[in-house]
């Protein structure tokens, strides 16, 4: 059967203005491999605000990603606007759908939205792509007697080492090899996932799957020497939501690598290394740990549910130093709660350990939906939300890319945020001038 699978382009979080190039969707990416091992003739499409029409004729099934509220518009327009022949398997899922799918099931109108891990879910799908039987399928919601019903929750694969790698070559080499991207390199450099999912319970972070699952450093090992054979990569950064977690998995995937000569990257947070830890992957090529630090305060932090002290920040920066790996650091400002005195608290810190940091970028805080602070918008005094008077149905504005709209809180304390950022963002502009930093504006007279 031909499988259509279509996303929405994203473009680079942190740098959107220069309309820098993201991550590939892994997630199309490993259901289009399993799709293809199970015998389906797959295409892989990708559309955007501006260019979203498609004609889906002769495809036996199309299944729409939405990897997150932002794009939701994109896939809806998408879906409703496009040319389809005969009766196709209309399918959804991603992290939109996973938090929402009753209400993605009603505005898109797929057969399924798939819940969860998906890729055991889509086969199973494609298999009733004829029969439309889906009461027996785990980890779905679907319409039954015109009404949405969800199945029981999908079990997640024992062992993600089963998956066969992600199927790159349905997209062009643009766009997954680059350059640029690898900490302050110029190294031919790619992206990888290593693990799924994030123990911990932030509550600015829309995480659905709370267990962690680790690829074996065999697995890992295999897909680094197809890409160096097939692209040609000096490195790799691994995008995984939280990659180091459990010492002994990252361990073990260092010591698989280590002898391909590459540089990597990776996501941590600040209480999860230590300079044993830190020294092996050094030895492995880690040139560069990404932190999320978001604040210095106190109040913000545990607000946050972070977890996480001013002395996790030193340590971790100091140890990643001292084992010859730079540093970058991710902020989030303006949570609930941000005045002039965390923001001031946020900046003596920087300004601290400032000569240890390579680079940082600053991120407005958005209640991202699904997150916790999205679901209590009553208790954070959150404006603009789904569940409150006067949505308007506009999943777009919850970007993060510069957005600076009022999200909580009154005037007065949304002013002291607006002086903050500015106060923080010009710091990080005079200390840390990347490459690629989209300057603070100069405010308007």
């Amino acid at each position: 059967m031909r499988v259509a699978l279509v996303y929405p382009q994203v473009l680079d979080l942190a740098r959107f203005k220069e309309n820098r190039k993201e991550f590939p969707p892994f997630w199309v990416l490993y259901l289009a491999a399993v799709a293809e091992q199970a015998g389906h003739e797959v295409s892989v499409v990708k559309v955007s605000d501006t260019d979203h029409v498609r004609d889906f004729s002769g495809f036996g099934a199309v299944a729409f990603t939405i990897p997150s509220s932002a794009t939701y518009g994109t896939i809806r327009d998408c879906r409703r606007q496009s040319r389809y022949d005969g009766d196709p398997l209309i399918l959804a899922g991603g992290v939109h759908p996973n938090f929402y799918p009753e209400q993605t099931l009603l505005d898109i109108t797929p057969h399924a939205v798939g819940i969860g891990e998906g890729e055991e879910t889509f086969l199973q799908l494609l298999a009733q792509a004829g029969a439309r039987r889906f009461q027996d399928i785990d980890g779905i919601c679907y319409l039954r007697d015109g009404r949405p019903v969800r199945t029981k929750p999908r079990t997640l694969l024992q062992s993600i080492d089963t998956l066969p790698l992600p199927a790159r070559r349905l997209l062009p080499a643009d766009d997954l090899v680059m350059a640029d991207r690898l900490s302050t390199t110029d190294l031919r450099m790619a992206h990888v996932m290593f693990s799924r999912g994030c123990p911990f319970p932030c509550r600015f972070c829309a995480v659905a799957q709370t267990r962690i699952q680790y690829r074996s450093g065999t697995s890992a090992r295999r897909e680094l020497v197809d890409m160096i054979e097939r692209y040609g990569i000096e490195g790799f950064a691994i995008v995984d939501d939280n990659f180091i977690v459990n010492k002994a998995k990252v361990r073990d995937i260092c010591m698989h690598v280590r002898d391909l000569g590459l540089r990597w990257s990776a996501l941590s947070r600040v209480d999860t290394v230590d300079e044993a830890l830190l020294a092996d992957m050094a030895a492995s090529g880690c040139l560069e740990v990404k932190y999320g630090m978001e604040s210095v305060s106190p109040a913000i932090l545990k607000a946050m549910r972070k977890n996480i002290t001013a002395d996790h920040i030193r340590r971790a920066v100091t140890w990643s130093r001292s084992a010859g790996i730079n540093v970058k650091l991710f902020l989030i400002h303006g949570y609930p709660g941000e005045d002039l005195k965390s923001t001031a608290e946020t900046m003596e810190l920087l300004a601290e350990i400032a000569p240890r940091i390579s680079r940082v970028s600053v991120f407005r805080f958005v209640p991202l939906p699904g997150t916790y602070v999205y679901e209590h918008p009553d208790e954070f005094a959150l404006h603009h939300t789904s569940s409150q008077p006067g949505w308007n149905g506009d999943w777009s504005q919850y970007h993060i890319h510069h957005n600076d709209r009022h999200w909580w809180g009154t005037e007065d304390q949304f002013a002291q945020v607006q002086q903050g950022y500015e106060q923080l963002a010009a710091m990080v502009d005079e200390l840390w001038p990347e490459r690629h930093h989209v300057p603070t504006p100069a405010p308007v007279v």
